[in-house]
């Protein structure tokens, strides 16, 4: 049965589609994060305690129909797929924090798979960086640490085949899909696939399906005998920084300011690999809630944008990628300390979600020069094979 919420209807341009989302689970306490960061922390405390550093930094962002939400509780998972299935995303991509067996906020994809609840299909990316201070993955100040060993590689995939085998998990051609956010991280990593695939033959799993996010130093999936890349803005970022002509009005600011127009013109001018790589869109970008006077800003977002460029990726997904691995995926549903999320806020309510559903439905984007959509001057040429 559908969840709450009448399903769109697609064109049959976008109707083999599936629009995927990162889901962030850092909304419930846990024992670990009561010892780095202070008893009852979650992603909203540094949320709610954010604030702007120039003239007309949206700082704080603060949630709206969803509230300050708990992911312990059940309701809240089943109002949050409700509230994507009714704008017609596809799923979640749930963030996999595995450590060597040691496993980290993964008591609401745990009760997900074992209640069956909610009828929502989602998939795993195993987010195999280290945890610090800084909330960058770097070697400073380390809170938990991945070394990864090859003696891991059938510890994890162990632990993720009964998720494999839940009828709700996401799958290409039958196979389920797992995305590493590092394979760089990994010692081995075709011998960390071929393991992977090994051992998921024999439990009857058959094929699985690999992919790399496209963070830091990834290329060809080939390479490490995988299926596909999968973008992951703001990854990859050349767009030049906007800060000197700003009003700053934080004396300690020393971050990076980005124009989202401009960086969605660069993405979409950007020409298309000859091997598989599934197109990803961001609706935004502000991570100085975690890094307060040095994050990561973007500017100039808005539904209307996110609109064009989910709309350009959709057709481009269609005419490059067969029906079966038509994937496009958003970054993120939920991750508000980063700024990336559809989730209702108190400025733009539900208009990222209704873009979200517009786009997936759209027809093929018509012959009006990008950049002009986008009011940035120049003509912008189409994307092109590699």
């Amino acid at each position: 049965m559908p969840l709450a919420g009448s399903p769109p209807q697609r064109t049959p341009a976008a109707e083999s589609v599936r629009a995927i989302a990162y889901f962030l689970p850092q909304f419930h306490p846990i024992p670990e994060n009561d010892e780095w960061w202070g008893k009852g922390f979650t992603e909203w405390t540094n949320v709610a305690k954010a604030g702007p550093n120039f003239r007309g930094h949206y700082q704080p962002r603060l949630p709206a129909d969803l509230g300050f939400y708990d992911l312990r509780l059940p309701e809240v998972r089943e109002q949050q797929a409700a509230l994507a299935q009714s704008h017609g995303v596809h799923g979640f991509c749930y963030y996999y924090y595995w450590f060597a067996g040691k496993k980290l906020l993964e008591r609401p994809i745990t009760e997900v798979l074992q209640s069956g609840v909610p009828e929502f299909p989602f998939c795993l990316c195993w987010a195999n960086e280290n945890w610090t201070r800084r909330w960058d993955g770097a070697d400073q100040d380390v809170l938990i640490a991945q070394n990864p060993s090859r003696a891991d590689d059938l510890l994890l995939i162990r632990d993720l085949v009964p998720f494999f085998r839940d009828r709700r998990y996401i799958r290409v051609d039958g196979k389920p899909l797992f995305i590493v956010y590092r394979v760089g991280a990994l010692p081995d990593v075709r011998a960390s696939a071929e393991i992977w695939r090994d051992y998921c033959r024999r439990e009857g799993i058959g094929e699985i399906y690999l992919c790399a996010a496209k963070t830091y130093d990834t290329d060809d999936p080939a390479r490490y005998a995988f299926d596909a890349l999968v973008e992951f803005p703001p990854h990859g970022l050349r767009t030049p920084s906007l800060r000197d002509t700003l009003e700053v009005t934080n004396a300690q600011f020393s971050g990076t300011v980005i124009d989202y127009r401009q960086f969605v013109a660069d993405c979409l001018r950007a020409p298309l690999p000859a091997y598989a790589q599934h197109r990803t869109v961001m609706p935004g970008w502000d991570n100085t809630p975690r890094q307060p006077n040095r994050g990561l800003i973007f500017i100039n977002s808005s539904p209307e944008v996110y609109e064009l460029w989910l709309r350009e990726v959709v057709a481009q997904t269609v005419r490059s990628r067969p029906p079966g691995e038509r994937l496009v995926f958003i970054n993120a549903w939920n991750e508000w300390a980063e700024g990336a999320y559809l989730e209702p806020d108190r400025r733009y309510g539900h208009q990222y979600l209704e873009a979200t559903r517009r786009a997936l439905n759209a027809e093929l984007a018509n012959g009006e020069p990008l950049a002009t959509r986008l009011g940035l001057g120049p003509n912008t040429p189409p994307p092109r094979r590699a």
